[in-house]
């Protein structure tokens, strides 16, 4: 009996030891830390809309005002995670992406108001694109000293 619990032990180390190497290997490739960065991003950002959805705030001001939360909260957790960028003097440039960003959203937001969509399922249609425009333009225009990495 001891020695079965001992080898469940062994394994149980094991497969604790090749999970952290899993985890660590993964984390090691940008696009995966922009999978689960973004997905904290996105989370924040739509909740933020959301709520301003639920007060009865237009969907544009709601836009806009989440955006820019999302912006501050992104600029931090994306040139640090992702791109390993803590200069703080590319906010500008962050804040002119996510302006392209938001007038895309925008854009596509009034269309589906005018289709007579729901606007959270329409800001839910949305995050997937947004998303994928965003980490291009960052890393094209934003954090492009730092994409040296083969990983993507």
């Amino acid at each position: 009996m001891v020695e079965d619990e001992q080898a469940y032990e062994r394994s149980k180390e094991t497969l604790k030891g090749r999970f952290k190497n899993f985890v660590t290997k993964a984390w090691s490739i940008r696009f995966i830390r922009f999978l689960v960065v973004g997905g904290i991003n996105t989370l924040f950002g739509y909740t933020i809309y959301s709520i301003f959805i639920l007060l009865n705030i237009h969907y544009a001001i709601a836009s806009l005002l989440s955006m820019v939360c999302g912006v501050i909260f992104n600029f931090f957790t994306t040139g640090r995670i992702v791109f390993h960028n803590k200069k703080s003097s590319l906010v500008f440039r962050f804040f002119l992406v996510y302006g392209i960003t938001y007038l895309v959203n925008l854009f596509a937001l009034s269309r589906f108001d005018a289709a007579g969509f729901n606007m959270l399922a329409a800001g839910a249609i949305m995050l997937l694109p947004l998303a994928i425009l965003s980490y291009f333009l960052n890393k094209k225009l934003v954090f492009q000293e730092n994409n040296t990495e083969s990983d993507d």
